[in-house]
Parts: C-alpha cells; structure tokens; sequence
C-alpha cells in the first residue's frame, strides 16, 4: 500500500488520556485550530490494525507532533507504574523525522522546567515547551511554537476554550452518549466545534464591503 500523503496542517497529539488532563487536552484542541491546524488523536484511526502501526501511520501522515510528557509520573495503581506510552511514541516521532526530515517535525511539552532532563535525559538538549500545567501557559505556547499571522491573542483562545469547555459538559458528552473525553466521536465533534468558532471568529476579524 503506497504511503499516505502528508497533510500539512495536522498535527498528532501525543498526550495523556485521563479526567485530570481534561483542561489541557481541550486547550490543545481549541489553540491547535484557532491557529489554522487540524489535531488528530490515536482514537480516531479505525480498524483493527494493532495500535502501534495505526499511530505510526497517523505520525506519519502529519507534519507535525506533539509529545505531553508531564504525565509520565507513576499511576495512582494497582499496580503503582510509570506511564510510557508518551515517550515510547515520541522515539517514533524522532526516528520517523530523523529518517525523513523534510517531512516531520516534533516537538515536546512539559509542565515543570528542567524535569525532562531527568525523566528523559536522552532528550538533553531539547529545548521542551514548559506549560506549566495550565491552560494559559499551554496557549501562550502554542501561539508561539505556531506561529501565523493575525494569529488570536492568548485572551480570545481562553474565551473560546472557557465556552468549549462548557458545552463539552452540556452538549457533547451527552450527545455522544458517553463520559469518554477521547472516545473518536468525543474528539470529532470537539474538532468540528472548534473549527466553526475559528471560522466565525475570522469572519467577524475579516473586513468586508
């Protein structure tokens, strides 16, 4: 099967699946598309290929990455384990653009300064985007990292986040049906969402005659 071509503006979210990250996940989600990118989860990709290939096909497809490492503590258990699913896919991230660099680029989040050099000290070097757990360093960052023109100021993503936060809880968990943040239907509609207040809200930027 040939490959698929890569999409330009998508980029694989790598980030932790649980209620605590709720906040953060819908920011990346919301900062991602008021800056003209389409994210994509692991949860989207259907079939019944085995888990590894299908995010090593979706990596493959976009032309960026982003790898949320302040997750990567030991898990409330039982058993009490270190979570590696974020790092083990961010080494196929950085072998992917390594063997193809015109093709991908990566990047990684933290929520505390100078802890990758310890959790991934083979990352040393690395210049990680430091969030600090908040939905306002995580914004701020991703306009920086990127960067467009006209791009929404860090205030009008917090006052879209705020208003898909909401209606996260009120519309579309109940209409899918499920309290699962990051089940395929969840996301989809969270994309599409947010894809349509990006482009009212440059519609309303926009001059027109």
């Amino acid at each position: 099967m040939p490959p698929q071509p890569i999409e330009p503006n998508s980029v694989f979210l790598n980030i932790s699946y649980d209620e605590e990250f709720r906040s953060l996940y819908v920011a990346y989600v919301v900062g991602l598309t008021q800056l003209g990118l389409i994210p994509h989860l692991a949860s989207e990709i259907p079939g019944g290929a085995r888990r590894l290939d299908r995010i090593l096909a979706l990596i493959k497809r976009c032309l960026y990455s982003i790898h949320d490492l302040s997750r990567v503590e030991v898990s409330d258990g039982p058993p009490a384990v270190p979570r590696f699913n974020m790092p083990l896919e961010l080494g196929m991230a950085i072998a992917w653009a390594e063997l193809n660099p015109d093709l991908h680029t990566w990047f990684v989040w933290e929520s505390e300064p100078y802890r990758i050099q310890r959790s991934t000290s083979d990352l040393n070097g690395t210049d990680a985007n430091i969030h600090q757990g908040t939905v306002q360093g995580l914004l701020s960052g991703l306009r920086s990292s990127f960067w467009r023109e006209n791009a929404p100021s860090v205030q009008e993503m917090l006052g879209v986040h705020g208003y898909v936060e909401a209606i996260l809880a009120l519309v579309i968990l109940p209409k899918a049906g499920t309290r699962d943040l990051y089940a395929n239907g969840v996301f989809a509609e969270l994309r599409r969402v947010c894809a349509s207040l990006s482009q009212l809200q440059r519609f309303r930027l926009e001059p027109h005659p």
